[in-house]
């Protein structure tokens, strides 16, 4: 966590998308599914997962691109999720 900005969309968003499903002690299902990491071809269940769980728990933003960027030779896999405020909650402020 940030010291300062965590109230802010984006901010909470990415912090989410840290969160593996399981961590928070009351709330078993919030975060992403860890069972995906070492999957093969689970890319599109993975998208799927990271959108779910920002409609779930961040209605403030929308998921506009979620990518897989895989490095296949040094082994590093990345989601990368595009976040957009939505525009209702950006008139508001």
């Amino acid at each position: 966590m940030r010291a300062k900005g965590n109230g802010r969309p984006e901010v909470c968003a990415a912090n989410l998308l840290r969160i593996t499903r399981g961590e928070v002690p009351y709330d078993r299902i919030r975060g992403r599914d860890g069972a995906l990491i070492d999957q093969p071809n689970a890319i599109e269940k993975a998208a799927a997962d990271a959108e779910w769980l920002l409609q779930t728990y961040e209605p403030r933003v929308d998921a506009e691109a979620v990518t897989s960027d895989t490095g296949a030779l040094s082994g590093d896999f990345d989601t990368i999720v595009n976040i957009v405020k939505r525009k209702e909650d950006e008139e508001t402020e």
